[in-house]
C-alpha cells in the first residue's frame, strides 16, 4: 500500500523523537520513499546521521546546505510528497503550524505541502490540556489536517496522563487505513481477464497464442493500487500476482475463462477483458495423442463463447466494461466496430504493426477509443505505465 509513496516525515523537539527511527524503518519496510525534515531542537533528541542512514536520504534541518550552499527547497518537498507525517509535534511547533509562523525549514515545508498531513502531538500533560493547545489542534483540523491523538501514559516529567506520542506501529496503521479508505476505487470490485487460452487438440497439443498475461496482470495490480478488490482470471501463464487485493484464478480453456468471468462480473463494478481468448476450439478432443500417420491432418473447429459480448449483453447501467482489440489491419475501424457491438464503455486498441507493442514485450503502445468514438493515442511505454493510463481513464469516466 505504501510501496513507491513519497512520505515527508517532520520531527520537532520532543523526547518522543527517539521513537522516530523505528517509524522510518517501518515506512521503508513497506516500500515508501522517506524524506526527513527536522527542527534544530529535534537534533538534541535524535541525530540526523541516524535518520539519514535509515531513510537513505539526508535529514534536512536548514534551507541551505552549509557545505555546498545548495538550497533545500520547501516548495519542491511540498510538491514531491504524497503524504506528510509530523511526529512528534511539540507545543511550540503545533502553534507555529496553526498560525503560519514559518521561521524554520520544517514549518515552511508544512505550509508548502499539497498532500494530506497527519500530526502526532507529544508534550506534557498540562501543556496538552492547555486551551491554547486545544485551540491550535482544532485550527489544524479545520484546515483538513489529521490528528493522531496522543495516548495516556507515563510522561518525561514523571506525570501520567495524555500527551504521550502514539507508538510508531500505530501511526503506520493509521496511515495505511487512511490510504486504503481514500483511494478513488475504494469499495469497488473489478474482474480482469488476462493471458492466452489453450484449446486442447489432444492430451499434448493445443490451439493457443503468444500472450503472457503481463498486460492484464499490470492492469489488475493498478486497479488494486487504486483501492479496488480485484478478481484476476488468468489463462495459462507463469505469472502470479502477489498483490494482497488481487485474487488470481487460473484457468486453461476459453470455456473455463467464460465461466469465471461471467460469474465474477455479476458482482463487479468494473470489467476489463484483456485476455487473448481463442476464437475457435476443436469440436472434439482426442483422448490419446494423435499419431503422425497421414500427410494432411484436418481438425474441425467451432467458435468459442464470446466472453466480451456476453458481459456486454448482461452489463447493468452501474457497471463499467472495457475491452481490448489487438489488430493487424483496418485497426481503428475494427476497434470501433467491436466497441459498439459489444456494448463497451471504451476499448483499448493496440497493433502488432507497432514496434515494441503486443505479445512478448514489456512495453505497449495503445490508443483508447471511447463511446463517442473519440480516440486518444499514447506513446510507447512500459506495460506498468500503460496500465496506469488505462486505469486513470476508468477512474475519470466513473
Amino acid at each position: 500500500m505504501l510501496k513507491g509513496k513519497n512520505i515527508l516525515l517532520g520531527i520537532s523537539g520532543s523526547i518522543a523523537a527517539y521513537k522516530i527511527p523505528l517509524l522510518v524503518r517501518l515506512l521503508k519496510k513497506e516500500g515508501a520513499n522517506v524524506q526527513v525534515v527536522m527542527t534544530e531542537s529535534a537534533r538534541d533528541f535524535v541525530t540526523p546521521l541516524t535518520l539519514s542512514t535509515l531513510s537513505d536520504n539526508p535529514a534536512l534541518t536548514q534551507p541551505f546546505d552549509s557545505v555546498d550552499g545548495s538550497w533545500n527547497s520547501h516548495v519542491d518537498l511540498g510538491i514531491w510528497a504524497d503524504l506528510m507525517i509530523m511526529a512528534p509535534v511539540s507545543a511550540n511547533t503545533l502553534a507555529k503550524m496553526a498560525n503560519g509562523i514559518a521561521d524554520n525549514l520544517l514549518v515552511t515545508t508544512y505550509l508548502s505541502a499539497k498532500c494530506p498531513v497527519f500530526f502526532a502531538p507529544a508534550m506534557d500533560l498540562d501543556m496538552y490540556k492547555h486551551p491554547t493547545t486545544k485551540k491550535n489542534v482544532e485550527i489544524l483540523m479545520s484546515y483538513g489536517n489529521f490528528v493522531i491523538e496522543p495516548t495516556q501514559g507515563e510522561l518525561a516529567s514523571g506525570l501520567c496522563g495524555a500527551g504521550r506520542m502514539e507508538e510508531p506501529e500505530n501511526i503506520l496503521r493509521v496511515i495505511e487505513e487512511y490510504l486504503s479508505n481514500n483511494k478513488p476505487l475504494s469499495g469497488k470490485k473489478a474482474v480482469i481477464s488476462a493471458g492466452p487460452t489453450y484449446e486442447l487438440i489432444d492430451p499434448v497439443r493445443f490451439i493457443g497464442n503468444f500472450s503472457s498475461g503481463y498486460m492484464g496482470k499490470c492492469i489488475a495490480e493498478e486497479l488494486a493500487e487504486q483501492g479496488a478488490d480485484v478478481c484476476l482470471v488468468m489463462g495459462p501463464s507463469h505469472l502470479k500476482s502477489e498483490h494482497p487485493k488481487v485474487n488470481q484464478i487460473n484457468v486453461v480453456s476459453s470455456a473455463e475463462m467464460f465461466d469465471q468471468c461471467t460469474k465474477a462480473f455479476h458482482n463487479s463494478d468494473i470489467g476489463v477483458m484483456s485476455a487473448a481468448v481463442a476464437d475457435y476450439r476443436p469440436i472434439e478432443t482426442a483422448e490419446n495423442k494423435i499419431k503422425k500417420k497421414t500427410d494432411i491432418l484436418k481438425i474441425d473447429l467451432v467458435k468459442t463463447q464470446d466472453i466480451l459480448a456476453e458481459l456486454g449483453s448482461m452489463k447493468r447501467s452501474d457497471q463499467f466494461l472495457v475491452g481490448f482489440a489487438l489488430e493487424t489491419e483496418n485497426e481503428v475501424e475494427n476497434a470501433k466496430g467491436k466497441l459498439q457491438r459489444k456494448n463497451l464503455d471504451f476499448i483499448v486498441l493496440n497493433s502488432l504493426n507497432d514496434k515494441g507493442a503486443g505479445f512478448r514485450h514489456k512495453t505497449n503502445k495503445i490508443s483508447i477509443i471511447d463511446k463517442k468514438l473519440e480516440r486518444t493515442s499514447f506513446d510507447l511505454k512500459s506495460k506498468e505505465e500503460v496500465a496506469k493510463d488505462i486505469v486513470k481513464k476508468i477512474i475519470d469516466d466513473l
